[in-house]
Protein backbone atom coordinates (compact mmCIF):
# COMPACT_ATOMS: atom_id res chain seq x y z
CA UNK A 1 0.00 0.00 0.00
CA UNK A 2 1.17 3.54 -0.68
CA UNK A 3 2.46 5.24 2.46
CA UNK A 4 1.31 8.84 2.62
CA UNK A 5 -0.77 10.41 5.38
CA UNK A 6 -2.35 12.82 2.94
CA UNK A 7 -4.02 9.92 1.10
CA UNK A 8 -6.49 9.52 3.93
CA UNK A 9 -7.88 12.96 3.18
CA UNK A 10 -8.40 12.38 -0.52
CA UNK A 11 -11.67 11.13 -1.93
CA UNK A 12 -13.83 11.40 -4.97
CA UNK A 13 -17.52 12.12 -4.56
CA UNK A 14 -20.39 11.54 -6.95
CA UNK A 15 -22.78 14.45 -7.14
CA UNK A 16 -26.22 14.54 -8.63
CA UNK A 17 -25.62 17.86 -10.30
CA UNK A 18 -22.32 17.61 -12.13
CA UNK A 19 -20.99 15.50 -14.96
CA UNK A 20 -18.71 12.64 -14.02
CA UNK A 21 -16.99 12.04 -10.71
CA UNK A 22 -15.33 14.78 -8.73
CA UNK A 23 -11.96 14.42 -7.06
CA UNK A 24 -12.15 16.32 -3.81
CA UNK A 25 -9.99 17.07 -0.81
CA UNK A 26 -11.46 16.29 2.59
CA UNK A 27 -12.54 19.33 4.61
CA UNK A 28 -9.72 18.60 7.08
CA UNK A 29 -7.34 19.55 4.30
CA UNK A 30 -8.86 23.01 4.14
CA UNK A 31 -7.04 24.25 7.21
CA UNK A 32 -3.80 22.37 6.54
CA UNK A 33 -3.42 23.23 2.85
CA UNK A 34 -5.65 26.15 1.94
CA UNK A 35 -5.14 28.75 4.64
CA UNK A 36 -8.13 30.88 5.41
CA UNK A 37 -7.46 34.34 4.13
CA UNK A 38 -9.37 37.54 4.73
CA UNK A 39 -11.51 38.43 1.75
CA UNK A 40 -9.99 41.09 -0.49
CA UNK A 41 -13.05 43.31 -0.86
CA UNK A 42 -11.37 45.39 -3.56
CA UNK A 43 -11.77 42.39 -5.86
CA UNK A 44 -15.44 41.89 -5.02
CA UNK A 45 -16.43 45.51 -4.52
CA UNK A 46 -19.15 45.72 -7.16
CA UNK A 47 -20.86 42.59 -5.89
CA UNK A 48 -20.78 43.89 -2.32
CA UNK A 49 -22.15 47.24 -3.49
CA UNK A 50 -25.06 45.60 -5.33
CA UNK A 51 -25.96 43.52 -2.27
CA UNK A 52 -25.89 46.64 -0.10
CA UNK A 53 -28.21 48.46 -2.49
CA UNK A 54 -30.63 45.53 -2.63
CA UNK A 55 -30.65 45.26 1.15
CA UNK A 56 -31.27 48.98 1.62
CA UNK A 57 -33.62 49.85 -1.22
CA UNK A 58 -35.45 46.83 -2.75
CA UNK A 59 -39.21 47.40 -2.99
CA UNK A 60 -40.35 44.12 -1.40
CA UNK A 61 -39.25 41.85 1.39
CA UNK A 62 -36.23 39.82 0.37
CA UNK A 63 -35.98 36.02 0.57
CA UNK A 64 -32.34 36.05 1.69
CA UNK A 65 -31.90 32.29 1.56
CA UNK A 66 -33.18 32.01 -1.98
CA UNK A 67 -31.19 35.03 -3.16
CA UNK A 68 -28.03 33.84 -1.44
CA UNK A 69 -28.20 30.38 -3.00
CA UNK A 70 -28.83 31.90 -6.42
CA UNK A 71 -25.80 34.17 -6.01
CA UNK A 72 -23.57 31.27 -4.94
CA UNK A 73 -24.69 29.20 -7.92
CA UNK A 74 -24.14 32.11 -10.32
CA UNK A 75 -20.60 32.84 -9.03
CA UNK A 76 -19.56 29.20 -9.17
CA UNK A 77 -21.04 28.94 -12.65
CA UNK A 78 -18.42 31.41 -13.92
CA UNK A 79 -15.53 29.19 -12.78
CA UNK A 80 -15.55 25.62 -14.15
CA UNK A 81 -18.11 22.83 -14.71
CA UNK A 82 -17.18 20.97 -11.53
CA UNK A 83 -17.28 23.77 -8.95
CA UNK A 84 -20.85 23.40 -7.72
CA UNK A 85 -23.20 24.34 -4.92
CA UNK A 86 -25.34 21.61 -3.38
CA UNK A 87 -28.43 22.33 -1.29
CA UNK A 88 -28.82 20.19 1.85
CA UNK A 89 -30.95 17.48 0.25
CA UNK A 90 -28.61 17.16 -2.74
CA UNK A 91 -25.48 16.99 -0.58
CA UNK A 92 -27.06 14.42 1.72
CA UNK A 93 -28.14 12.26 -1.22
CA UNK A 94 -24.69 12.56 -2.78
CA UNK A 95 -22.86 11.41 0.33
CA UNK A 96 -25.40 8.71 1.14
CA UNK A 97 -25.13 7.24 -2.33
CA UNK A 98 -21.35 7.35 -2.21
CA UNK A 99 -21.55 5.18 0.90
CA UNK A 100 -24.07 2.96 -0.89
CA UNK A 101 -25.99 2.06 2.26
CA UNK A 102 -29.57 2.59 1.13
CA UNK A 103 -32.50 0.92 -0.59
CA UNK A 104 -33.82 2.36 -3.82
CA UNK A 105 -33.89 2.02 -7.60
CA UNK A 106 -30.24 2.94 -8.26
CA UNK A 107 -30.07 6.09 -10.39
CA UNK A 108 -28.44 9.52 -10.28
CA UNK A 109 -30.42 12.38 -11.83
CA UNK A 110 -30.41 16.12 -12.32
CA UNK A 111 -33.39 18.47 -12.74
CA UNK A 112 -32.67 21.12 -15.37
CA UNK A 113 -35.65 23.03 -16.74
CA UNK A 114 -38.12 21.36 -14.38
CA UNK A 115 -37.67 17.83 -15.77
CA UNK A 116 -35.47 15.20 -14.11
CA UNK A 117 -32.92 13.60 -16.43
CA UNK A 118 -31.13 10.38 -15.55
CA UNK A 119 -27.37 11.00 -15.38
CA UNK A 120 -26.22 7.57 -14.26
CA UNK A 121 -27.79 4.15 -13.87
CA UNK A 122 -25.85 2.32 -11.18
CA UNK A 123 -24.46 -0.95 -12.61
CA UNK A 124 -26.15 -3.99 -11.12
CA UNK A 125 -28.94 -1.93 -9.55
CA UNK A 126 -32.68 -2.40 -10.11
CA UNK A 127 -33.01 0.37 -12.73
CA UNK A 128 -30.08 -0.88 -14.79
CA UNK A 129 -31.49 -4.41 -14.82
CA UNK A 130 -34.91 -3.28 -16.00
CA UNK A 131 -33.59 -0.99 -18.75
CA UNK A 132 -33.42 2.63 -17.57
CA UNK A 133 -30.47 4.45 -19.06
CA UNK A 134 -28.74 7.85 -18.97
CA UNK A 135 -30.70 10.52 -20.80
CA UNK A 136 -34.13 9.17 -19.86
CA UNK A 137 -36.48 11.92 -18.70
CA UNK A 138 -38.55 11.07 -15.64
CA UNK A 139 -42.21 11.88 -16.25
CA UNK A 140 -44.12 10.03 -13.52
CA UNK A 141 -43.51 8.10 -10.33
CA UNK A 142 -46.47 5.78 -9.94
CA UNK A 143 -49.43 8.04 -10.84
CA UNK A 144 -47.75 11.30 -9.81
CA UNK A 145 -46.64 13.62 -12.60
CA UNK A 146 -43.20 14.99 -11.71
CA UNK A 147 -42.23 16.69 -14.99
CA UNK A 148 -42.90 20.34 -15.77
CA UNK A 149 -44.89 20.99 -12.61
CA UNK A 150 -42.21 22.32 -10.27
CA UNK A 151 -42.05 19.07 -8.33
CA UNK A 152 -39.31 19.31 -5.64
CA UNK A 153 -36.21 17.22 -6.25
CA UNK A 154 -36.08 15.88 -2.70
CA UNK A 155 -39.70 14.73 -3.07
CA UNK A 156 -38.78 12.85 -6.24
CA UNK A 157 -36.01 11.07 -4.33
CA UNK A 158 -38.38 10.13 -1.50
CA UNK A 159 -40.97 8.74 -3.90
CA UNK A 160 -38.46 6.57 -5.74
CA UNK A 161 -36.71 5.30 -2.63
CA UNK A 162 -38.30 2.68 -0.44
CA UNK A 163 -37.75 -0.66 1.18
CA UNK A 164 -36.06 -3.39 -0.84
CA UNK A 165 -38.66 -5.69 -2.40
CA UNK A 166 -41.33 -3.02 -2.84
CA UNK A 167 -42.32 -1.90 -6.32
CA UNK A 168 -42.56 1.49 -7.97
CA UNK A 169 -43.60 2.40 -11.51
CA UNK A 170 -41.42 5.00 -13.18
CA UNK A 171 -42.55 6.40 -16.52
CA UNK A 172 -39.82 7.90 -18.72
CA UNK A 173 -39.66 9.85 -21.94
CA UNK A 174 -37.03 8.43 -24.30
CA UNK A 175 -36.91 10.33 -27.57
CA UNK A 176 -40.49 10.30 -28.83
CA UNK A 177 -41.44 7.23 -26.80
CA UNK A 178 -43.07 7.18 -23.38
CA UNK A 179 -42.15 3.97 -21.57
CA UNK A 180 -43.41 2.72 -18.18
CA UNK A 181 -41.00 0.65 -16.06
CA UNK A 182 -42.12 -1.35 -13.04
CA UNK A 183 -39.05 -1.48 -10.81
CA UNK A 184 -38.58 -3.63 -7.75
CA UNK A 185 -36.52 -1.64 -5.28
CA UNK A 186 -33.40 -3.28 -3.95
CA UNK A 187 -30.17 -2.80 -2.08
CA UNK A 188 -27.93 -0.57 -4.16
CA UNK A 189 -24.82 -2.66 -4.85
CA UNK A 190 -21.81 -1.93 -2.70
CA UNK A 191 -19.34 -3.80 -4.85
CA UNK A 192 -17.09 -2.12 -7.38
CA UNK A 193 -15.79 -5.23 -9.19
CA UNK A 194 -18.68 -6.31 -11.40
CA UNK A 195 -16.97 -9.40 -12.77
CA UNK A 196 -13.73 -11.36 -12.45
CA UNK A 197 -13.11 -14.50 -14.53
CA UNK A 198 -10.73 -16.22 -16.94
CA UNK A 199 -11.56 -15.63 -20.62
CA UNK A 200 -9.10 -18.33 -21.68
CA UNK A 201 -6.39 -20.49 -20.08
CA UNK A 202 -3.97 -17.60 -19.46
CA UNK A 203 -6.00 -14.37 -19.68
CA UNK A 204 -7.97 -12.94 -16.78
CA UNK A 205 -10.63 -10.23 -16.95
CA UNK A 206 -11.77 -7.78 -14.26
CA UNK A 207 -14.62 -5.36 -14.87
CA UNK A 208 -14.30 -2.40 -12.50
CA UNK A 209 -17.46 -0.28 -12.20
CA UNK A 210 -16.18 2.44 -9.88
CA UNK A 211 -13.50 3.30 -7.34
CA UNK A 212 -15.36 2.85 -4.07
CA UNK A 213 -14.16 2.28 -0.52
CA UNK A 214 -13.63 -1.44 -1.10
CA UNK A 215 -12.18 -1.35 -4.63
CA UNK A 216 -8.61 -2.24 -3.72
CA UNK A 217 -9.69 -5.11 -1.49
CA UNK A 218 -12.08 -6.51 -4.10
CA UNK A 219 -9.64 -6.07 -6.97
CA UNK A 220 -6.79 -7.64 -5.02
CA UNK A 221 -8.87 -10.71 -4.16
CA UNK A 222 -10.09 -11.05 -7.75
CA UNK A 223 -6.53 -10.82 -9.07
CA UNK A 224 -5.29 -13.42 -6.57
CA UNK A 225 -8.06 -15.82 -7.63
CA UNK A 226 -7.16 -15.32 -11.29
CA UNK A 227 -3.46 -15.90 -10.59
CA UNK A 228 -4.34 -19.18 -8.91
CA UNK A 229 -6.24 -20.11 -12.09
CA UNK A 230 -3.14 -19.62 -14.24
CA UNK A 231 -3.42 -15.96 -15.26
CA UNK A 232 -0.42 -14.55 -17.14
CA UNK A 233 -2.26 -11.61 -18.71
CA UNK A 234 -4.93 -9.34 -17.22
CA UNK A 235 -7.57 -7.23 -18.93
CA UNK A 236 -8.87 -4.40 -16.71
CA UNK A 237 -12.12 -3.00 -18.10
CA UNK A 238 -12.73 0.65 -17.07
CA UNK A 239 -15.41 1.49 -19.62
CA UNK A 240 -18.09 3.77 -18.15
CA UNK A 241 -16.17 3.89 -14.86
CA UNK A 242 -16.68 7.50 -13.82
CA UNK A 243 -14.28 7.30 -10.90
CA UNK A 244 -14.41 7.14 -7.12
CA UNK A 245 -11.96 7.41 -4.24
CA UNK A 246 -8.57 8.65 -5.33
CA UNK A 247 -6.62 6.57 -2.83
CA UNK A 248 -8.13 3.44 -4.37
CA UNK A 249 -6.85 4.47 -7.81
CA UNK A 250 -3.41 5.09 -6.33
CA UNK A 251 -3.32 1.74 -4.55
CA UNK A 252 -4.52 -0.04 -7.69
CA UNK A 253 -1.76 1.58 -9.74
CA UNK A 254 0.72 0.56 -7.07
CA UNK A 255 -0.03 -3.11 -7.77
CA UNK A 256 1.52 -2.82 -11.23
CA UNK A 257 4.35 -0.27 -10.93
CA UNK A 258 7.95 -0.42 -9.76
CA UNK A 259 9.30 1.52 -6.80
CA UNK A 260 9.60 5.25 -7.44
CA UNK A 261 7.46 5.33 -10.58
CA UNK A 262 5.08 8.27 -10.46
CA UNK A 263 1.36 7.62 -10.51
CA UNK A 264 -0.02 11.17 -10.65
CA UNK A 265 0.61 14.66 -9.32
CA UNK A 266 -1.66 17.60 -8.56
CA UNK A 267 -1.04 21.33 -8.56
CA UNK A 268 -3.01 24.57 -8.41
CA UNK A 269 -2.61 28.33 -7.99
CA UNK A 270 -2.92 27.98 -4.21
CA UNK A 271 -1.81 24.34 -3.93
CA UNK A 272 1.82 23.28 -4.13
CA UNK A 273 2.71 20.35 -6.36
CA UNK A 274 1.96 17.04 -4.65
CA UNK A 275 3.37 13.81 -6.16
CA UNK A 276 2.26 10.23 -5.60
CA UNK A 277 4.65 7.37 -6.38
CA UNK A 278 4.59 3.57 -6.22
CA UNK A 279 6.39 1.69 -3.46
CA UNK A 280 7.39 -1.28 -5.64
CA UNK A 281 5.64 -3.93 -3.55
CA UNK A 282 2.75 -4.69 -5.90
CA UNK A 283 2.27 -8.38 -6.73
CA UNK A 284 1.09 -7.77 -10.34
CA UNK A 285 4.23 -6.09 -11.63
CA UNK A 286 5.07 -9.03 -13.92
CA UNK A 287 1.59 -9.66 -15.29
CA UNK A 288 0.91 -8.49 -18.87
CA UNK A 289 -1.68 -5.73 -18.66
CA UNK A 290 -4.32 -4.33 -21.04
CA UNK A 291 -6.64 -1.52 -19.86
CA UNK A 292 -9.89 -0.82 -21.74
CA UNK A 293 -11.24 2.75 -21.61
CA UNK A 294 -13.93 4.73 -23.39
CA UNK A 295 -15.60 8.13 -23.33
CA UNK A 296 -17.27 7.23 -20.02
CA UNK A 297 -13.99 6.54 -18.21
CA UNK A 298 -13.31 9.54 -15.98
CA UNK A 299 -11.22 10.92 -13.12
CA UNK A 300 -9.75 8.03 -11.09
CA UNK A 301 -10.07 5.76 -14.13
CA UNK A 302 -7.97 8.25 -16.09
CA UNK A 303 -5.43 8.53 -13.27
CA UNK A 304 -4.93 4.75 -13.33
CA UNK A 305 -4.81 4.55 -17.15
CA UNK A 306 -2.44 7.52 -17.35
CA UNK A 307 -0.06 5.98 -14.81
CA UNK A 308 0.02 2.69 -16.71
CA UNK A 309 0.49 4.42 -20.07
CA UNK A 310 3.15 6.95 -19.08
CA UNK A 311 5.22 4.30 -17.29
CA UNK A 312 4.95 2.00 -20.32
CA UNK A 313 3.55 -0.67 -18.05
CA UNK A 314 0.67 -1.87 -20.24
CA UNK A 315 -1.48 -1.23 -23.29
CA UNK A 316 -4.41 1.23 -23.18
CA UNK A 317 -7.15 0.18 -25.59
CA UNK A 318 -10.47 1.67 -26.66
CA UNK A 319 -11.46 5.32 -27.19
CA UNK A 320 -10.44 8.65 -25.66
CA UNK A 321 -11.51 8.93 -22.04
CA UNK A 322 -13.87 11.56 -20.64
CA UNK A 323 -11.28 14.17 -19.63
CA UNK A 324 -11.87 14.96 -15.93
CA UNK A 325 -8.74 16.32 -14.28
CA UNK A 326 -9.93 18.88 -11.72
CA UNK A 327 -9.60 18.41 -7.97
CA UNK A 328 -12.47 19.57 -5.75
CA UNK A 329 -12.34 20.58 -2.10
CA UNK A 330 -15.58 20.49 -0.07
CA UNK A 331 -16.81 23.32 2.11
CA UNK A 332 -19.74 22.45 4.38
CA UNK A 333 -22.25 24.94 5.81
CA UNK A 334 -24.19 24.71 9.04
CA UNK A 335 -27.53 24.32 7.21
CA UNK A 336 -26.37 21.04 5.64
CA UNK A 337 -25.49 22.49 2.25
CA UNK A 338 -22.03 22.60 0.73
CA UNK A 339 -19.75 23.66 -2.09
CA UNK A 340 -17.33 21.59 -4.15
CA UNK A 341 -14.62 24.06 -5.14
CA UNK A 342 -11.95 23.24 -7.71
CA UNK A 343 -8.52 23.86 -6.15
CA UNK A 344 -6.04 21.94 -8.35
CA UNK A 345 -5.52 19.90 -11.51
CA UNK A 346 -4.39 16.32 -11.98
CA UNK A 347 -1.40 15.60 -14.21
CA UNK A 348 -0.12 12.28 -15.52
CA UNK A 349 3.53 11.35 -14.85
CA UNK A 350 4.61 12.90 -18.17
CA UNK A 351 2.87 16.18 -17.28
CA UNK A 352 -0.35 15.87 -19.29
CA UNK A 353 -3.37 17.53 -17.72
CA UNK A 354 -6.32 15.18 -17.83
CA UNK A 355 -8.95 17.94 -17.98
CA UNK A 356 -10.62 18.59 -21.31
CA UNK A 357 -11.44 22.18 -22.33
CA UNK A 358 -14.71 23.50 -20.95
CA UNK A 359 -17.11 26.01 -22.39
CA UNK A 360 -20.81 26.56 -22.91
CA UNK A 361 -21.25 23.17 -24.61
CA UNK A 362 -19.28 21.17 -22.02
CA UNK A 363 -22.24 18.92 -21.30
CA UNK A 364 -22.54 18.00 -24.98
CA UNK A 365 -18.85 17.37 -25.64
CA UNK A 366 -19.34 13.60 -26.01
CA UNK A 367 -21.96 14.26 -28.69
CA UNK A 368 -19.43 16.45 -30.48
CA UNK A 369 -17.09 13.46 -30.63
CA UNK A 370 -19.71 11.50 -32.54
CA UNK A 371 -20.41 14.41 -34.85
CA UNK A 372 -16.70 14.96 -35.49
CA UNK A 373 -16.02 11.33 -36.35
CA UNK A 374 -13.79 10.65 -33.33
CA UNK A 375 -15.74 7.53 -32.39
CA UNK A 376 -14.96 5.98 -35.76
CA UNK A 377 -11.45 7.15 -36.67
CA UNK A 378 -8.29 7.24 -34.54
CA UNK A 379 -6.83 10.23 -36.39
CA UNK A 380 -9.74 12.37 -35.14
CA UNK A 381 -8.47 12.13 -31.55
CA UNK A 382 -6.40 15.11 -30.38
CA UNK A 383 -4.26 15.13 -27.25
CA UNK A 384 -5.07 18.79 -26.61
CA UNK A 385 -8.72 17.84 -26.17
CA UNK A 386 -7.93 16.19 -22.83
CA UNK A 387 -8.42 12.73 -21.45
CA UNK A 388 -6.32 9.64 -22.11
CA UNK A 389 -5.75 8.67 -25.74
CA UNK A 390 -5.60 4.88 -26.19
CA UNK A 391 -2.54 3.14 -27.61
CA UNK A 392 -4.88 0.86 -29.59
CA UNK A 393 -8.02 2.49 -30.98
CA UNK A 394 -11.25 0.46 -31.19
CA UNK A 395 -14.09 2.33 -32.94
CA UNK A 396 -17.75 2.22 -31.98
CA UNK A 397 -19.40 -0.78 -33.59
CA UNK A 398 -21.99 0.51 -36.07
CA UNK A 399 -22.35 -2.71 -38.07
CA UNK A 400 -25.27 -3.97 -35.94
CA UNK A 401 -27.32 -0.76 -36.14
CA UNK A 402 -30.34 -2.23 -37.98
CA UNK A 403 -33.77 -0.67 -37.58
CA UNK A 404 -34.90 -3.61 -35.43
CA UNK A 405 -31.85 -3.40 -33.19
CA UNK A 406 -32.20 0.38 -32.74
CA UNK A 407 -35.91 0.02 -31.95
CA UNK A 408 -35.17 -2.69 -29.38
CA UNK A 409 -32.58 -0.44 -27.74
CA UNK A 410 -34.92 2.55 -27.74
CA UNK A 411 -37.66 0.59 -26.00
CA UNK A 412 -35.24 -1.45 -23.84
CA UNK A 413 -36.92 -4.54 -25.27
CA UNK A 414 -34.10 -6.96 -24.45
CA UNK A 415 -33.87 -5.82 -20.83
CA UNK A 416 -37.63 -5.87 -20.33
CA UNK A 417 -37.83 -9.33 -21.88
CA UNK A 418 -35.15 -10.60 -19.50
CA UNK A 419 -37.08 -9.16 -16.57
CA UNK A 420 -40.33 -10.72 -17.76
CA UNK A 421 -38.58 -14.06 -18.28
CA UNK A 422 -37.23 -13.94 -14.73
CA UNK A 423 -40.72 -13.21 -13.40
CA UNK A 424 -41.92 -16.57 -14.75
CA UNK A 425 -38.71 -18.61 -14.35
CA UNK A 426 -37.13 -16.99 -11.32
CA UNK A 427 -36.97 -20.11 -9.14
CA UNK A 428 -35.09 -22.28 -11.64
CA UNK A 429 -32.88 -19.45 -12.93
CA UNK A 430 -32.09 -18.12 -9.47
CA UNK A 431 -30.83 -21.56 -8.38
CA UNK A 432 -28.01 -21.67 -10.96
CA UNK A 433 -24.58 -20.92 -9.51
CA UNK A 434 -22.32 -22.64 -12.04
CA UNK A 435 -21.36 -21.08 -15.37
CA UNK A 436 -21.42 -24.33 -17.37
CA UNK A 437 -24.83 -25.17 -15.90
CA UNK A 438 -26.06 -21.71 -16.91
CA UNK A 439 -24.92 -22.24 -20.51
CA UNK A 440 -26.78 -25.57 -20.64
CA UNK A 441 -29.89 -23.92 -19.24
CA UNK A 442 -29.81 -21.04 -21.72
CA UNK A 443 -29.24 -23.40 -24.64
CA UNK A 444 -32.49 -25.25 -23.95
CA UNK A 445 -34.61 -22.24 -22.86
CA UNK A 446 -35.98 -21.41 -26.37
CA UNK A 447 -34.97 -17.80 -25.81
CA UNK A 448 -34.93 -16.87 -29.49
CA UNK A 449 -38.59 -17.70 -30.16
CA UNK A 450 -39.65 -16.28 -26.80
CA UNK A 451 -37.82 -13.00 -27.40
CA UNK A 452 -39.18 -12.50 -30.93
CA UNK A 453 -42.70 -13.19 -29.64
CA UNK A 454 -42.22 -10.69 -26.79
CA UNK A 455 -40.87 -8.01 -29.14
CA UNK A 456 -43.82 -8.47 -31.49
CA UNK A 457 -46.62 -8.71 -28.93
CA UNK A 458 -45.40 -6.16 -26.35
CA UNK A 459 -43.56 -3.57 -28.44
CA UNK A 460 -44.88 -4.26 -31.94
CA UNK A 461 -41.37 -4.90 -33.26
CA UNK A 462 -40.60 -7.40 -36.02
CA UNK A 463 -37.28 -7.83 -37.88
CA UNK A 464 -37.23 -6.92 -41.55
CA UNK A 465 -37.61 -9.96 -43.84
CA UNK A 466 -34.25 -11.70 -44.24
CA UNK A 467 -32.43 -9.53 -41.70
CA UNK A 468 -32.77 -11.66 -38.58
CA UNK A 469 -29.87 -13.99 -39.44
CA UNK A 470 -27.54 -10.99 -39.38
CA UNK A 471 -29.07 -9.46 -36.25
CA UNK A 472 -29.47 -12.71 -34.33
CA UNK A 473 -25.88 -13.29 -33.10
CA UNK A 474 -25.64 -9.85 -31.53
CA UNK A 475 -29.14 -9.46 -30.11
CA UNK A 476 -29.38 -13.01 -28.77
CA UNK A 477 -26.00 -12.68 -27.09
CA UNK A 478 -27.46 -9.67 -25.29
CA UNK A 479 -30.62 -11.56 -24.38
CA UNK A 480 -28.64 -14.51 -23.02
CA UNK A 481 -26.38 -12.19 -21.02
CA UNK A 482 -29.32 -10.26 -19.58
CA UNK A 483 -31.20 -13.43 -18.63
CA UNK A 484 -28.02 -14.97 -17.23
CA UNK A 485 -27.53 -11.97 -14.97
CA UNK A 486 -30.59 -13.08 -12.99
CA UNK A 487 -28.81 -16.29 -11.97
CA UNK A 488 -26.73 -16.44 -8.80
CA UNK A 489 -23.69 -15.59 -10.94
CA UNK A 490 -25.04 -12.05 -11.46
CA UNK A 491 -22.83 -9.62 -13.36
CA UNK A 492 -20.06 -12.20 -13.75
CA UNK A 493 -22.41 -14.20 -15.98
CA UNK A 494 -23.50 -11.08 -17.86
CA UNK A 495 -19.99 -10.00 -18.83
CA UNK A 496 -18.81 -13.55 -19.50
CA UNK A 497 -21.71 -14.15 -21.91
CA UNK A 498 -21.00 -10.84 -23.64
CA UNK A 499 -17.35 -11.66 -24.45
CA UNK A 500 -18.02 -13.27 -27.88
CA UNK A 501 -19.61 -10.07 -29.27
CA UNK A 502 -17.53 -7.48 -27.41
CA UNK A 503 -15.09 -5.93 -29.88
CA UNK A 504 -13.03 -4.25 -27.18
CA UNK A 505 -12.49 -7.42 -25.18
CA UNK A 506 -11.69 -9.43 -28.32
CA UNK A 507 -9.13 -6.77 -29.31
CA UNK A 508 -7.67 -6.84 -25.81
CA UNK A 509 -7.30 -10.63 -25.93
CA UNK A 510 -5.34 -10.27 -29.18
CA UNK A 511 -2.78 -7.87 -27.69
Amino acid sequence: MIKKDFLTTLLISLTGVAIGVLAVLNIQALSSRGKRQKLDKSKWGKLELVLEQIDANYVDEIDYEKAGEAAITAVLGTLDPHSVYMPPQTLEASETELAGNFDGIGIQFNVPNDTAIVLEVIPGGPSEKIGLRPGDRLMKVDSINIAGVGYPQDSMVRRMRGLAGTKVEVTVKRGEDTIPFEITRGKIPLHSVDASFMVNDTTGYIKLAKFSRNTFTEFRQGALDLLSSGMKKLIVDLRDNSGGFLDQALNLSNLFLDRGQMIVYMEGEHRAREEFKADGRGFLRDVQLVVIIDEGSASSSEIFAGAIQDNHRGTILGRRSFGKGLVQEPVYFSDGSGVRLTVARFYTPSGRCLQKPYGDDYGYEILRRYEGGEMLAADSMKVENGGILPDVFVPVDTTKASDFYIACRTKATTMRFASAYFDSHGTELGAIDDYDALIRYLDRASLESRFLSFARQVDGLVPEPGSWNEEKPYLMAQVRALVGRYSKLGDAAYYHLFVPIDRDIKAAIEQ
